[in-house]
């Protein structure tokens, strides 16, 4: 079994309000005297100043979901890695297959941002995995090594410091999950590449961000090289989170 401590990180994607926000975190604070791994919230930007205030002295850490690979200037709706440590920031996440997909993001520009997370003080969680497609072509290995090869080019002397997620695109809010012998298999291909680019590899915990929810969280939790999940719906939802959280706290 891993010795890194498991970290579990809810992605909220473009959900909330500034009452239902409350609502949510306050209930998860109440949850948390049995949680003893690491925990983050990744929120939509316009929320990070009120959870600031509503994390502040908390075990849960703050995340964002995307940062400019720009520090400053003249690109109207980017914000960039200073201000979002302005805000108590720890975590962002970057290279999301919708952001692939929907904002066309290469594997060079994720590596890009990623460097810029880091020169901020914040701890990239860089996304990678494979279509449905990919995986029928018998491409998954090749997709996610692809992936994580721009991320080391650019970032090898710090790769110990990133956070890598393995997401299954096919697994992304369809209800399908990877078995957790298929998440184990190709976390091992990731840990083999992380290995051979430094020698602090073991550092780096490789969450598993495909349809994790209550049910299934403990198996896929069990897996040697999962050292955690990167959760989406499940994460609004403060029983199951808290349920999550706790699975991964033994």
């Amino acid at each position: 079994m891993s010795k890194r401590q498991k970290l579990m990180v809810g992605n909220w994607k473009m959900n909330g309000s500034l009452a239902a926000n409350a609502s949510l975190v306050a209930e998860l604070l109440q949850g948390m005297a049995e949680v003893y791994c690491h925990a983050a919230v990744c929120v939509p930007s316009v929320y990070l100043s009120q959870l600031q205030t509503l994390l502040a002295g908390s075990e849960l850490a703050l995340g964002a979901q995307d940062v400019s690979p720009h520090e400053s200037g003249a690109y109207t709706g980017e914000v960039s890695a200073s201000m979002l440590k302005d805000f108590g920031v720890r975590y962002c996440i970057l290279g999301h297959s919708e952001r692939r997909r929907d904002h066309s993001e290469s594997d060079a520009l994720v590596a890009l941002k990623a460097q810029r997370a880091l020169a901020g003080g914040i701890t990239p969680i860089v996304c990678v995995g494979e279509s449905l497609a990919e995986r029928e072509a018998g491409e998954t290995e090749a997709v996610v090594k692809r992936q994580l090869a721009a991320l080391i080019q650019v970032n090898g002397h710090c790769i110990s410091e990133i956070v890598v997620a393995y997401e299954p695109v096919w697994a992304i809010g369809t209800g399908l999950t990877a078995k957790p012998e298929q998440a184990q298999a190709v976390h091992a291909v990731l840990r083999a590449q992380l290995q051979a680019a430094s020698p602090h590899a073991d550092r780096v915990s490789i969450l598993y961000g495909g349809s994790m929810n209550a049910a299934n969280a403990a198996t896929l939790l069990d897996q040697p090289d999962v050292d955690g999940g990167l959760i989406g719906g499940a994460a609004l939802k403060a029983p199951d989170f808290l349920t999550m959280l706790k699975a991964a706290s033994r």
